[in-house]
Formats: structure tokens, sequence, C-alpha cells
């Protein structure tokens, strides 16, 4: 097999780990890339960045999908809170845009200072114990304050899972529960990201060679079994009370990244 293969399935696990345990995917996925060497001669990283959300994206649908047949049916209520939460993200998302601010997401100095806020953050999180409270029955307010968490975690290095799930136990939510509305609010997240980036390549004529469907699928598949998988494993961390294991990850990286470009 061809050396983008193994490039396809290395690529793919990462994104289905970082996706969804609180490391922060943004900036995973380029950074491994570039160390693999990948070249925009041997495919486009873009475009396969699409089918690897695809992925995560069937990950969640397939691990929650009791709770996504109630949203439809008797938690209808669910429904408003996650477009609430939403909003933030597209807001934050339209701003960088509209101020060209969104440069800042590709740079590695930014993802480095981040990961060790991310870090921080963990460590604090480990040490809050969360309440009793459902998901289903969450203030319309504080819907929104868990979406503006989201929002930050625009920032390359800033762990989507984590802040959210931070933010949720700041609401007396139950671990369990907190994780819940963090992975179901994912959901009009990463297809928003997908269309975006759809959006982009399509407007982009430059844009490098495509892949076969057969290498696209099988990433996506690589990376919803992996995804699948991180997904019951940060629930056992939250139940076990061990989320800041995760912190040393993010400071031994966000450390790393920083060491090396200062020392460029």
């Amino acid at each position: 097999m061809h050396t983008s293969f193994w490039q396809i399935v290395a690529l793919a696990i990462v994104q289905g780990i970082a996706e969804f345990l609180p490391i922060s995917s943004s900036g995973h996925v380029v950074i491994l890339a570039t160390l693999l060497g990948v070249t925009p001669e041997q495919f486009d990283v873009v475009e396969l960045n699409i089918f690897l959300h695809l992925g995560t994206f069937a990950s969640i649908i397939a691990y929650y999908w009791r709770e996504i047949l109630r949203l439809l049916t008797e938690d209808r209520r669910v429904v408003g809170l996650l477009v609430l939460g939403t909003l933030p993200a597209v807001a934050a998302a339209l701003i960088l845009k509209a101020t060209d601010l969104d440069q800042m997401l590709e740079s590695p100095l930014v993802a480095a200072v981040c990961l060790l806020a991310t870090g921080g953050m963990l460590l604090w999180t480990s040490r809050q114990t969360g309440g009793d409270a459902d998901y289903r029955k969450l203030p319309w307010l504080q819907a929104l304050g868990i979406g503006v968490a989201q929002a930050v975690a625009i920032l390359p290095g800033i762990s989507r899972s984590g802040t959210t799930i931070a933010a949720g136990l700041t609401t007396d939510l139950k671990p369990q529960q907190a994780a819940t509305f963090s992975f179901l609010l994912a959901l009009p997240a990463i297809l928003g990201a997908v269309t975006w980036e759809v959006i982009q390549r399509v407007r982009d004529v430059e844009a490098g060679p495509q892949l076969s469907l057969g290498e696209l699928l099988g990433g996506a598949l690589i990376a919803a079994v992996i995804g699948y998988v991180s997904i019951a494993l940060l629930i056992r961390v939250l139940e076990k009370k061990r989320l800041h294991y995760f912190a040393w990850w993010c400071f031994a990286v966000g450390g790393g990244m920083l060491i090396y470009l200062l020392a460029r």
C-alpha cells in the first residue's frame, strides 16, 4: 500500500481520539500531518479533515442514539437548548471571519498557549464534583453559558469537550449528564464546521489533489470507531474523577511546542 494510506490511518486515529478526549483536536491533525511529511502533492488535508469530522459525527450518533431519538419525541425542549447553545459559536466564527482574525486559528503559537490553558482548566475541573441535575431540565441561561464555553473552544488548543463539560459541572449537572449535553451540543457544531469546510473547498480553485472515495470513507470509518471508544473512555474517566490525567498531556504538548517555536 502507498505511503498516504498509512498517513490517512494515523490522521484518522488522532482525529478520533482528540475530538472527544479533552486534549483539543484542533491543531493535532495539522501538526501530525506536518510531522508525517504530508505534502499537497500527496493529498489535501482539508478534504480529508471533512470526512474525518463526518466520522466523529457518526460516532456521537452511534453512542447517543437513544438520547437523539428522545430529542425527536419527548425531549423536544432539549432541541431548543442545543440551538441556543450553538449560537455563541456561530457568532464567534462570523466575527473571526469578518475581522480576518481567523488566521490565528492556524497559529502554532496560539495552539501552544491554549493547550497550556486547557491543561490548567482540566486540573480545575477535576476538583469539581458537579451536582445531581439532569441536562433535560437545564435552565436556558445556563445552556447559553455552556454555549459560550464552546465558542471559546474555537481557538486551537482549547478543548471543546473539556470546556463544555467544565461549564456543565458548574451548573450542578451530574458528570455524565454534563458529558451527554456536551456531545449532543457537538452535533450542530461539527455539522456546521463540515458545511463550512465544504463551502471553502468549493470556492478554492487551487485545492490539492483529491483522494479516492475509498480512502476518504476508510479514514471516516476509523475516526468513527476510535471516536466511539474515546467517548466511552471519557465517561469512565469522569466517573472516576481522573480528568486531570489529560492535563499532563496538554502541558507536555503545549510546552513542547512552545519551546520548539521559541528555539527556532
